[in-house]
């Protein structure tokens, strides 16, 4: 029996001390399986979804948008307030200049010419009579018939009618200028693009009949910050997109404006468009001003965010993306797609986000996938 006591308790240590070494382990097991399956899952990302900021040849550019206008355009007023008797040109109509494009009741001002021409020919007869006058009058001077006072007033009554026939002919000369204002003509080469007027309607001095526009040579006026215009030179090119075109039209700066405009203190600058078919006054487009070109490090636009106070990209850290700020400029171009410079904030082969995966957090654990074969 004291054999058993002394042979048992040592052996009750020993189990006690292997239960709870093995109790140790289990809870140890469970722990590391619990943090496993609660830690989260890491995010897979594919190759194409890396982009890598390089130094690369770069086009800087500044956005522009505007109306395309026509250089030259002209409107058909009436001279003269008469009934429009007929209007031969309608809308989309080539016109060249000095055609005859319609026609003004001209009743009233055949009359004023016929009445200035009369006045006219009784000048001339009143000036006949008053030199014959004078001539007499100069003989009869020499021979002592009449006083030095009696040629002195004829002299007078010559230069009296002479005058009054000059007044008289310039009144004609007007009167046949409102006749000739009752035809309207076209000013410049073009297209008819409105009527303003019907025939049978009666318009007044200086009433919008016609507009014609050229569409041999179109500009876009667009306006840019006061920040931005100095950036900009005379002969600079640009490539804009116009509505209705599906390719895009080379242009060219040809004009800055050497004032503000009121209230938004904006610069109008002009750019004159390549001539092609389908271009028409009144289009709006969109485009680019080319600035300079430099070799620059450089993203996809994609790849920048804007959606913070700062931009930023999400940057790859060997197994994490880091939220990181960097200092952009205006939007370039590089190899024909839409890039952001960066100044800084990163270096040349960082790796980061190209595009927008959903809900990413600072410290975001990443994995990556290999690249399908034959890539």
């Amino acid at each position: 029996m004291k054999r058993i006591v002394r042979w048992g308790l040592p052996l009750a240590v020993v189990a006690l001390i292997v239960g709870l070494s093995v109790r140790g382990v289990m809870q140890r097991r469970a722990s590391t399986e619990v943090a496993v399956s609660t830690a989260p899952a890491a995010l897979e990302l594919a190759p194409a979804d890396l982009v890598t900021a390089q130094r690369r040849p770069v086009l800087r550019t500044l956005p522009v948008s505007g109306t395309v206008e026509a250089v030259r355009t002209a409107l058909v007023k009436a001279k003269v307030a008469a009934e429009l008797r007929e209007l031969t040109v309608r809308e989309g109509q080539a016109v060249r200049a000095g055609q005859v494009l319609g026609r003004l009741d001209a009743t009233e001002f055949e009359a004023r010419v016929r009445q200035a021409r009369q006045q006219a020919e009784s000048a001339r007869a009143q000036l006949e009579i008053a030199e014959r006058t004078l001539q007499n009058n100069r003989a009869l001077v020499e021979q002592g018939f009449i006083s030095r006072n009696a040629l002195d007033t004829a002299v007078s009554n010559a230069a009296g009618a002479r005058a009054g026939l000059l007044a008289a002919e310039a009144a004609a000369d007007v009167a046949r200028k409102a006749l000739d204002d009752t035809v309207l003509r076209a000013p410049i080469d073009g297209w008819v693009s409105q009527r303003f007027v019907q025939p049978g309607e009666r318009v007044a001095v200086d009433a919008r009949v016609l507009e014609i526009v050229d569409l041999s040579a179109l500009e876009l006026r667009a306006v840019l910050p006061p920040e931005q215009v100095g950036a900009v030179r005379v002969g600079a090119p640009a490539t804009l997109r116009v509505d209705g075109l599906p390719e895009p039209v080379p242009a060219r700066v040809v004009r800055l404006n050497p004032s503000v405009q009121a209230g938004t203190r904006a610069v109008p600058v002009y750019l004159a468009l390549q001539a092609r078919d389908g271009l028409r006054h009144g289009l709006f487009a969109t485009g680019r001003i080319e600035v300079a070109r430099e070799t620059a490090l450089a993203l996809p636009e994609s790849a920048v965010r804007l959606d913070a106070p700062q931009p930023y990209v999400w940057l790859l850290q060997t197994d994490r993306l880091v939220r990181r700020t960097v200092e952009v400029e205006a939007s370039a171009e590089a190899d024909g797609e839409p890039v952001r410079i960066i100044r800084s904030g990163l270096a040349d082969g960082d790796r980061v986000l190209a595009g927008t995966i959903g809900g990413v957090r600072d410290g975001t654990a990443v994995r990556l996938s290999a690249a399908p074969a034959g890539q």
